[in-house]
């Protein structure tokens, strides 16, 4: 590789000063930082890292992830594979590696700790300690991705236990999950090993986690989004706080990464260091990360930008390879093996139907709450027609439902209040965390149409209402396709308008979708196996019948 240099105005987060200087670039790594006397006009920073992304979630294979990050200065990411190792198990994760290894990026994946996330839904794999382990001992992962088992932690579940403590023989950090989890019990789950959370859903939870020890990474996704809650507690905290994205559809990532959140806390006047700790050095620096922090001898992984207010990327460089520069991505766009699992038959509207318990009865209803992936418990009554429960568009109650994707087997549906449908319905089969098709619609026709499309597509999210349906297909596990970012991100955005037209107020009806099956989350949510109470961690009665 040749050599080369770049000069700007040097930001040095271990001196944390700013200064002229050339860098220079030997066989992809820094040779040479030098003091200039020059006047520059731009910056050079250290790269941006996603402290916890789940790749699949944008739709995209790595290497068509990373064609769209590098346009916003992200170098790397932390990315757990638990999507797709829900569907294929250890053969998915070894492929999202596989794939990464195609382009220049850093793509640091952790092993799954959750497969199946839990017992109480139907998921296309399993990942055990055993196979835990082979990635340890191949050294194909940085860390034990996030332990959403808090109960199994706190309870001693031997599982749970006996893959944290693999993690720790190997010397891997273990990430959290763990929302709302407070006082003694955030003191267990911590003492356990468990060192990050990305969960905070408020300034006090963070602040008393962060008192406790542990490392909040402050989330801002397609989904949830909690930057304004957390963003304050950068001011004193900054050690021990980074940023991520945990989910981002593909219209998001063209518009933005982990630079929008820097940009974001910059104008909060967050101090430049501090922000710049959390968008660069501290994931680096956890998770033992092999890349460059602008340092001699380090790997030559920058940016150069335009400024200290919009950090405009100029150019990326990774390696020593500048992979984008002025809104031009130098990684191809690629092909991959359309690895899947989807075995269910068409689905008739009839098996979408909820028999009323008596002619008046209270039911469970969910409600979706923007920006969230928490939800509320609602109880409403509703009336039976002709012996049955039907969606009422005038109160936004809308049917939801999950299809096991694996096998054919009884739907299971509810009712679902938030996403404001007046016709019609939407699909996807990117439901976490198994990945079933999840549903929402205004009558079992429509339930019945959407499901269908992704069906005869192997996977994908869709759009019927009386006047349009769509599909964009998704032939990798359900959940990805190898199309180009640009291309898929253009027709997830005519989806998601589509969903907006249909009447959904929600900021980002697809992500709000895919969340609500998530049973590790509360209050309720849906399994292929019936309405789930997150609290409980239990399954609830959909009826009531008044007494």
């Amino acid at each position: 590789m040749a050599s080369f240099f770049v000069e700007g105005n040097l930001i040095d987060l271990h001196t944390q000063s700013i200064y002229p200087a050339r860098v220079s670039v030997t066989d992809g790594r820094i040779s040479k930082i030098e003091k200039t006397d020059n006047q520059y006009n731009n910056y050079i920073c250290c790269g941006f890292v996603d402290s916890h992304v789940h790749i699949e979630s944008s739709m995209l294979t790595p290497a068509n992830f990373a064609q769209l990050a590098v346009l916003h200065g992200s170098v790397a990411t932390v990315s757990d594979p638990h999507e797709i190792a829900n569907v294929l198990g250890l053969k998915g994760v070894e492929f999202m590696i596989e794939n990464g290894k195609t382009v220049p990026f850093k793509f640091c994946f952790g092993a799954p700790s959750c497969v199946p996330a839990t017992s109480f839904e139907t998921a296309g794999a399993t990942l055990t300690a055993a196979d835990i382990e082979i990635l340890f001992q191949q050294k194909s992962v940085y860390y034990l991705a996030e332990m959403m088992n808090f109960p199994g932690v706190l309870y001693g579940d031997a599982i749970v236990h006996e893959k944290i403590e693999l993690a720790k023989r190997y010397g891997y950090p273990i990430d959290g999950h763990a929302p709302g989890l407070r006082g003694e019990q955030a003191r267990q789950y911590i003492a356990a090993g468990i060192s990050t959370d990305h969960e905070c859903f408020t300034y006090d939870e963070a602040a008393e986690k962060l008192s406790y020890g542990m490392k909040i990474l402050i989330r801002e996704g397609s989904a949830a989004k909690n930057f304004e809650a957390l963003a304050p507690l950068l001011h004193e905290h900054s050690e021990n706080m980074m940023f991520c994205s945990d989910d981002k559809h593909p219209d998001n990532l063209i518009e933005g990464h982990i630079n929008q959140l820097v940009v974001r806390a910059l104008n909060k006047k967050v101090e430049l260091f501090k922000v710049l700790r959390a968008a660069c050095l501290n994931p680096v620096e956890h998770y033992n990360l092999p890349v460059g922090l602008l340092r001699e001898g380090d790997a030559a992984d920058f940016i150069v930008v335009d400024s200290l207010e919009t950090f405009g990327v100029l150019a990326t460089y990774i390696d020593g390879q500048k992979v984008a520069e002025n809104g031009q991505s130098f990684i191809a766009s690629s092909r991959a093996e359309h690895l899947n699992h989807f075995n269910t038959s068409p689905k008739q509207s009839s098996e979408f139907a909820i028999k009323a318990a008596a002619e008046t009865v209270k039911v469970n209803v969910i409600q979706v709450l923007d920006g969230q992936l928490i939800t509320n418990h609602l109880e409403r009554e509703m009336q039976s027609q002709n012996g049955f429960l039907q969606a009422d568009t005038t109160r936004d109650i809308l049917k939801v439902a999950v299809v096991n994707r694996y096998n054919n087997a009884p739907i299971a549906v509810g009712f679902i209040h938030g996403f404001g449908i007046k016709e019609g319905a939407i699909a996807s089969s990117v439901a976490h965390d198994s990945h079933n098709i999840i549903v929402v619609g205004t009558s079992d026709e429509y339930l019945s149409r959407a499901t269908n499309l992704l069906i005869e597509a192997k996977g994908g999210i869709s759009a019927v209402s009386a006047s349009e349906e769509n599909v964009l297909p998704l032939p990798i596990a359900g959940i990805m396709t190898d199309t180009d970012g640009t291309t898929v991100g253009h027709q997830y955005a005519a989806l998601d308008a589509q969903a907006k037209r249909m009447g959904s107020p929600l900021h980002a009806p697809y992500m709000s979708l895919s969340f609500m099956a998530l049973l590790v989350i509360p209050a309720l949510k849906m399994s292929d196996l019936g309405l789930f109470d997150g609290q409980k961690f239990a399954f609830k009665p959909l009826q009531e019948v008044y007494k």
